[in-house]
């Protein structure tokens, strides 16, 4: 193929148009499996289509991943026109889940605000007994925000060109948010209460639950972004894939923090929450 044709044959805009792909419908299915799955796990029906799911989302996100790395990374494709609309699609996605858990917060206050005569008129209804918010919700607290830190820190090395203090900085993130995930599952085998015993179970497992859902998916995109630092995929100038963890890793931060203070202080008495009709 001559040269001219080469040149001829070249995009003439800074965009990128992406090949016909399969992974947005596989995606769907699975995590449509997983969400069918963990439904019906919760009424009791086993926990086989959940375990399909979440290995068919798992599966959807390293191939998806894959694909995305190659036309960042080895064949050019995400120009800075393309990497501005990535930053936007990044902060609409962010947008949506502020509405995702708006919805939990919402059915929490609701409950809490005007509690039912049939759960005693009084929040938290007097057969619960709702945990302490200043032991391990305090802990798990200290150790998402120092996490925000280490990704801070690993961000402002890429920048600066420092790869051993970015490395440390991830490292230290992806075992905090390990860290944080284990506290909370010893958290919920220790629970005093069962998510099918009232409304305060339900919410309290549905948004904290959630939240934990999504530490674990940012824990796996940070350890995708490590993988890649230690690969040298990131360039100072070019690093959407680092930079779009980290806002959602500062995301996930302040979810917990007023999961903290609403639910777990305010929800659990400590705060004043105590109200009787």
């Amino acid at each position: 193929m001559s040269e001219t044709h080469l040149e001829h044959a070249a995009p003439k805009h800074p965009y990128h148009l992406v090949d016909p792909s399969p992974w947005p419908l596989v995606g769907a299915l699975a995590a449509g499996s997983m969400a069918a799955g963990g439904v019906l796990y919760m009424h009791g029906y086993g926990w086989t289509l959940l375990i399909i799911g979440a290995l068919g989302v798992l599966g959807t996100m390293f191939v998806w991943f894959r694909d995305v790395i190659r036309e960042a990374t080895f064949e050019g494709h995400h120009t800075p026109i393309v990497q501005l609309g990535m930053r936007y699609g990044m902060a609409l996605f962010i947008a949506s889940e502020v509405m995702f858990f708006s919805a939990f917060f919402w059915a929490f206050f609701s409950s809490s605000l005007y509690p039912a005569a049939s759960i005693g008129g009084v929040w938290p209804p007097k057969t619960i007994h709702p945990f302490n918010p200043f032991e391990f919700p305090f802990l798990n607290t200290l150790i998402l925000l120092l996490s925000g830190t280490t990704v801070t820190w690993a961000h402002h090395a890429l920048i600066e060109g420092d790869r051993s203090g970015m490395l440390r900085g991830l490292t230290l993130t992806v075992l905090l948010g390990i860290s944080f995930t284990c506290v909370q599952a010893y958290e919920y085998s220790h629970a005093a209460f069962g998510f099918k015993e009232g409304i305060y179970p339900s919410t309290f497992f549905m948004a904290t639950g959630f939240h934990g859902f999504h530490v674990i998916i940012g824990t796996i995109f940070l350890c995708v972004c490590l993988y890649r630092a230690w690969q040298g995929h990131f360039k100072p100038e070019h690093h959407f894939g680092f930079e779009a963890a980290a806002w959602y890793w500062h995301f996930v931060d302040v979810v917990w923090l007023f999961l903290f203070v609403c639910i777990y202080w305010w929800g659990s008495g400590s705060g004043g929450a105590g109200i009787a009709e």
